[in-house]
């Protein structure tokens, strides 16, 4: 039987993710750990604790550092079916690559969980830097560049889904800018945890070795070298709410952008947005009018799903059986399925937004036959100029009900008030009710050009 993927993730939308493998797959791991190994042993090498490595076998150890391959990685699995356990076949394995006189030095004092736990940080915190922040920064700078030729043109808000007072497009677009560059910032800068300690935490079988020893500033003056923070106190696991808070700062990424992507469908449901029709591409398989909003509909969907996955990892890594139990193994393995998800999301959300045109007309047709948002203006401007509860009159005039321009300028005229202030409501345009939108669509972009 031909084989065929299960996850549409090595299926359908494998052409989308093969950098993920890098960092996501069985051999990512697998070297995530013999990275993890090597960098302990050149480490160990500083202590002056053991017989010096020499030229050859400081070569062999950089080797397997920079070039670990696919043959590398499928001798590792056919040690595996040997030994049933991946983290000594990871050690075996080295052994033979790097060919050390002392193979005592691999996995010296170590429990299986040192070597995990700075195996899957290794990869997310590379996967961080990587791809993610950058994809980040290509939504953020595509919606400034729209924001930014749009933050004047005059937009029909919508709050309960009913009209309300005006807004600019670029406005509206620089709120998403602005609620993800908050996360950003805290990604940009975020740190992961790790552990170097032994079997529960104690350094013990290392310091029966050399008790005069100070493992535990070694331990973390070495995560400290490969950018992690140390943990200073862990059972046997170290205890993951770094990566919780990594996932649930993903989470909120992905909420912003869900809440763009609904925005989007929804105004371009009103025929206020709209998309660039592609030549070749279909929309419908009866209709042949249709532009469908395809992409934000993949994102929102993706991003649900990848919501309720790094829930459930923020939740259940987090948690261990007293010192250690093996129900999270299986668990981590699904971290990329999880990340890559949002990924995709984003990636959609930004096909759409590339295809993203608004309907300057149509926005200026609606506020035009919108004289009713006047109503929150007139009645602002007669509180000042001491007119009995302004707010209950205009009421009456506006709500439930459609009034005109020329109703509310005989309303304002029949009030005893200075004509400067009558001219000054009845010459009041939807139009140009916008605030200091441009100046706050400035002030984020400027923040954003700085953040980055």
């Amino acid at each position: 039987m031909l084989s065929q993927p299960i996850s549409p993730l090595d299926g359908r939308y494998a052409y989308k993710l093969e950098k993920h493998q890098h960092y996501f797959s069985e051999m990512a791991l697998m070297r995530g750990r013999c990275l993890a190994e090597l960098y302990y042993v050149l480490a160990l090498n500083e202590t002056g604790l053991f017989e010096p490595l020499n030229d050859a076998e400081k070569a062999n150890i950089q080797d397997a550092i920079d070039n670990f391959s696919e043959a590398d990685y499928n001798r590792i699995k056919e040690i595996e079916n040997t030994t049933k356990h991946d983290v000594k076949a990871c050690e075996i394995f080295l052994r033979e690559r790097t060919q050390l006189r002392d193979v005592n030095l691999l996995h010296f004092a170590l429990t299986s969980e040192d070597v995990n736990n700075l195996a899957h940080t290794f990869l997310l915190k590379e996967y961080l830097e990587d791809l993610h922040l950058p994809q980040i920064e290509s939504v953020l700078n595509k919606l400034a560049d729209l924001a930014d030729r749009w933050k004047a043109i005059p937009f029909p808000s919508r709050t309960h889904g009913q009209k309300a007072s005006p807004s600019t497009a670029g406005k509206e677009l620089a709120v998403f800018i602005n609620r993800i560059l908050r996360v950003y910032k805290k990604l940009k800068e975020f740190k992961f945890y790790g552990k170097l300690n032994g079997a529960v935490g104690n350094y013990s079988a290392m310091l029966s070795a050399f008790p005069d020893f100070d493992w535990l500033t070694f331990s973390h003056n070495f995560l400290k070298k490969h950018g992690l923070e140390p943990n200073l106190a862990t059972t046997q696991i170290e205890d993951h709410d770094t990566w919780a808070a990594y996932f649930n700062l993903t989470r909120q990424i992905n909420n912003i952008v869900m809440d763009l992507d609904v925005d989007c469908w929804l105004y371009i449901s009103k025929d206020l947005f709209s998309e660039k029709s592609q030549e070749n591409e279909v929309g419908s398989s009866t209709m042949p009018h249709k532009v469908n909003p395809i992409n934000f509909e993949n994102s929102e969907g993706n991003l649900m799903f990848s919501n309720s996955m790094l829930g459930m990892l923020s939740d259940k890594l987090c948690r261990s059986r007293m010192q250690r139990d093996l129900s999270d193994s299986t668990v981590e393995r699904n971290m990329g399925v999880a990340l890559s998800h949002s990924y995709l999301g984003l990636s959609e959300t930004l096909r759409g937004l590339n295809k993203l045109q608004i309907n300057e007309p149509l926005c200026r047709e609606e506020l035009d036959d919108s004289p009713e948002l006047l109503a929150e203006p007139i009645q602002t401007i007669l509180k000042i100029v001491g007119v009995n509860d302004p707010y209950t009159l205009l009421k009456k005039a506006s709500r439930g009900k459609k009034p005109t321009r020329e109703s509310l300028t005989e309303l304002v005229n029949s009030l005893d008030i200075d004509q400067a202030i009558k001219d000054r409501c009845n010459n009041l345009q939807t139009i140009d009710y916008i605030g200091d939108a441009v100046r706050i669509c400035d002030l984020v972009l400027e923040e954003l050009k700085a953040a980055l």
